[in-house]
Formats: C-alpha cells, structure tokens, sequence
C-alpha cells in the first residue's frame, strides 16, 4: 500500500490508506493523506473492491496473495466489475501464474478463460496502458 499512496501523494492525487488492526507490524505510512483503520479483514477488502478500478499488485506475503484471490473470486463469480488485476514484476510471478495454468486449469478447477484475469506488466507504463485500455472498454460498454 505504501507505494500506492507515495505514488498517488507524489502526483498531487489524494491518497488514502487502509490500514489493518494488527498487533505486529502494520501501521500508516507516511504517504497517506487520509487513513482509514479497520479491525475486520472483511471490512478492508470490501472497501478495496467498492473503490477501485484497477488491482496493480506488486509482490507480497500472505496478505497481498489472500486479496489478490479474493478480488480473482470476485470478478471470475461476477460479483464485482471486470477491471485488471495487474502483477508487477512478470519474472516474480511465473511461477505461480505456471501453477495457476497448469495445475489448476488442467485439473479442471478452473475455467481456462480465468487464468486471463491476469496481467503481468513489468514497467510503470505498461501498468498505465493496461489501466487505460481497461477503462476505454469499460466507458464504451457504459
């Protein structure tokens, strides 16, 4: 999150952290104009999915892997709106896109067309233009 929001702070945007209740290692970083404090998981990914337009998902623990899946679900069971779920860093996530394609698409646990939600992008500008075509599309169905 604190790239997110050093990010958004940096370009002048309005930046808003959403921070967990941990008894380790979870504070509000710097970069955040607005911090908001939830105690439920549930109630952080709720306000992650309602807000946003696109998940860009850098490398991470437990955490980042248990919201990635979560908004995966989401959008595969069409709870929430198809926008792109962007992994930077192609080289790191390999292996786990080769499990997600092989293991559980040729075990038939997933669709084949759902390994496609999604995207590797290895620089900021290719996150942008997945960002950008994503929401062409979205404004042309609208």
């Amino acid at each position: 999150m604190e790239a997110a929001n050093r990010g958004a702070a940096e370009a002048g945007g309005l930046s808003i952290g959403l921070n967990i209740e941990l008894p380790h290692e979870q504070h509000p970083n710097p970069y955040a104009n607005r911090s908001l404090d939830f105690h439920y998981f549930f109630a952080r990914k709720l306000m992650f999915v309602r807000y946003a337009r696109a998940f860009v998902i850098f490398p991470g623990g437990f955490g980042t892997l248990d919201e990635m899946f979560e908004s995966l679900t989401l959008i595969q069971t069409e709870r929430i709106k198809h926008f792109p779920t962007i992994l930077v860093g192609s080289a790191h996530w390999a292996p786990l896109l080769e499990w997600i394609g092989g293991t559980l698409e040729e075990s038939g646990l997933i669709a084949s067309t759902d390994k496609n939600l999604l995207i590797t992008a290895d620089t900021p500008d290719e996150v942008c233009d997945h960002v950008r075509r994503a929401s062409a599309r979205q404004r042309q169905l609208t």
